[in-house]
Parts: C-alpha cells; sequence; structure tokens
C-alpha cells in the first residue's frame, strides 16, 4: 500500500507523527509537503496534490491535514476523482469507506487529539467499500463531476 501525505503549517506536526506512523507499519509514503513549518503555505496547494497522487494511481489512498481539517478536503475534493471525508468520528471514519468509498481522509491537526488522529486512520485504511447500492451514489458523484445530470433512482422513491 501506498499513501500520498499533505498539510499545511498547521498539520505539519500531524503529518510527520503519521508519516512515522505508517512507515513503521510498512507502508510507502509519498509526502507532498511541506517540508518544515516555518513559514505559511497555501493548504490548497497540498491538498491538490494529494489528490492528484490518489487518481493519477501513484497512491491507494491520501491523508490531508490542516488547522481544522476542512479547507485542505474542500481543496483535495475539487481534484476529479476525489472523495475526501472528515474523520470526525470513529463511525465516519468507517462510513466513509464503507458507503462512499472515500480515497482521501482529512484530519484537523487542532481539532482532534493525535490518538484519535491515527485509530480513526487505522479504521480508514482497514475498512472496505461496501458496494451494493451504494455503487449507485459513488457513481452518481462523479456524474456530478462530468456535469451529467443525475436523478433519483426509482428504488428510493418508493422508500
Amino acid at each position: 500500500m501506498k499513501i500520498a501525505i499533505g498539510s499545511d503549517r498547521r498539520g505539519f506536526e500531524t503529518k510527520n507523527k503519521l508519516i512515522d506512523y505508517l512507515q513503521n507499519k510498512g507502508i510507502d509514503i509519498i509526502d507532498e509537503g511541506p517540508f518544515d513549518d516555518k513559514f505559511p503555505v497555501d493548504y490548497p496547494i497540498y491538498g491538490e496534490k494529494v489528490g492528484n497522487a490518489v487518481v493519477n494511481k501513484e497512491a491507494n489512498y491520501g491523508i490531508v491535514i490542516c488547522a481544522t481539517g476542512i479547507g485542505i478536503m474542500i481543496a483535495a475534493n475539487k481534484v476529479k476523482g476525489v472523495r475526501c471525508g472528515m474523520a470526525y468520528t470513529d463511525d465516519v471514519a468507517r462510513l466513509m469507506r464503507e458507503h462512499n468509498d472515500a480515497n482521501v481522509i482529512a484530519f484537523g491537526q487542532s481539532q482532534m487529539k493525535y490518538e484519535d488522529i491515527e485509530r480513526r486512520l487505522d479504521i480508514f485504511l482497514n475498512t472496505k467499500f461496501l458496494e451494493g447500492y451504494h455503487i449507485t451514489r459513488v457513481k452518481q458523484i462523479s456524474d456530478i463531476e462530468n456535469g451529467i445530470k443525475i436523478k433519483q433512482t426509482p428504488f428510493m422513491d418508493k422508500v
């Protein structure tokens, strides 16, 4: 498995801890930067880099981190083919994989304890996409990206 990871200055400490953690588990890492935290950097640059690494199949998954996780998550989601979610609970870390086939996970360094981030990352990486009717929703997301009009699936009209 290979994981791309990027942050801004306010996610730098967590990024480096996660790199060490994952490498100790034998996981290959693509560090998309930044490489120091001396100066502010623009988080969209790193969200885009991680997203591109995932959609270009250089990495299986991506991790993005900023102070809240929100800005860098939004940036990553602008890359066509990225499905990035914010892992604000253990259940959400699991469900974003099971239901949404998320390929990038976001964390907020100032909003989460490091041990929670590590645990939620493990949940994310060890959870499989359930497929089934969830495939329809993931395809609808892709259709939105491609400018294709989506409509309600017939079986959901009856619920």
